[in-house]
């Protein structure tokens, strides 16, 4: 399929989506993130994601500026489309059956600092910084962020950050937990391709099964957190990539995992 806003392309068993408006720098439409999803839908055996932009921005949040969100009622037409097209995206990476990385440079704001953190590891240029500017217009968080950031970086970073709207350098992102690692500007694309190659090397289902395991988790207790382990160990235990790995740790070599 062609895409308008995105690129889709795949670099060896990685599917590689890059936002493609670097002239808004990156600024995201309703559509962009109706394309994302559907790349999603179309990872044609990939065995990871790398969602990172063009140019010089990862994205700077909704393109409030381009219109979509505008209307004779703007606060619904701003409810439809983050319930119709923004949210069920980021629903969708939560469902990814495989790792997602995220990488990132220069502003990851609003809905794009969502988009970031959505991944599973997010890998940051220095060049980087995360913002929650929704209080200097008068609006609030969205994208998951007041469910995400109390979780990633505890409860008064994330007010901090939401209520003062000011910007979080990657470095001091990596300091708090917010994101994976920080690498110099020049070094960014080739790091979090390493790094989603290296996840897709691995034993795909087990991944799945991990990513959402620590998404259940973080909503239930103890008790329930067990036994969706043992599920998961369960299928787990019956593909191809565990028993390969069984086998290589008896024979003391490297295991070759191919995603069944």
């Amino acid at each position: 399929m062609t895409y308008q806003h995105i690129l889709a392309e795949a670099r060896g068993d990685v599917r590689v989506l890059t936002l493609n408006r670097p002239e808004r720098l990156n600024a995201a439409p309703p559509a962009l993130f109706d394309e994302l999803r559907d790349a999603l839908d179309r990872l044609d055996g990939a065995r990871a994601v790398l969602i990172t932009g063009a140019g010089r921005a990862f994205c700077s949040g909704a393109d409030v500026a381009g219109g979509a969100l505008d209307g004779d009622d703007p606060g619904t037409a701003t409810h439809a489309a983050l319930t119709d097209h923004y949210n069920p995206t980021l629903v969708a990476i939560a469902d990814c059956p495989v790792p997602v990385v995220s990488a990132v440079r220069g502003p990851a704001a609003g809905i794009g600092c969502s988009l970031a953190l959505a991944a599973d590891l997010c890998i940051a240029s220095d060049t980087a910084y995360f913002l929650q500017a929704f209080v200097n217009i008068g609006l609030v968080p969205d994208g998951g962020a007041t469910w995400m950031l109390p979780r990633l970086i505890g409860r008064a970073r994330a007010t901090a950050m939401m209520l003062l709207g000011e910007r979080v350098p990657a470095a001091t992102a990596r300091d708090w937990g917010m994101i994976h690692d920080v690498v110099a500007d020049d070094a960014l694309d080739a790091a979090a391709l390493a790094l989603a190659t290296r996840l897709a090397a691995g034993p795909t289902v087990a991944l799945g099964l991990m990513r959402r395991a620590i998404g259940r988790a973080l909503d239930g207790d103890y008790a329930g957190a067990l036994a969706a382990e043992a599920e998961a160990q369960r299928t787990a235990r019956g593909t191809a990539d565990s028993r390969e790995g069984g086998a290589a740790f008896l024979a003391k070599r490297k295991p070759v995992f191919t995603g069944r």
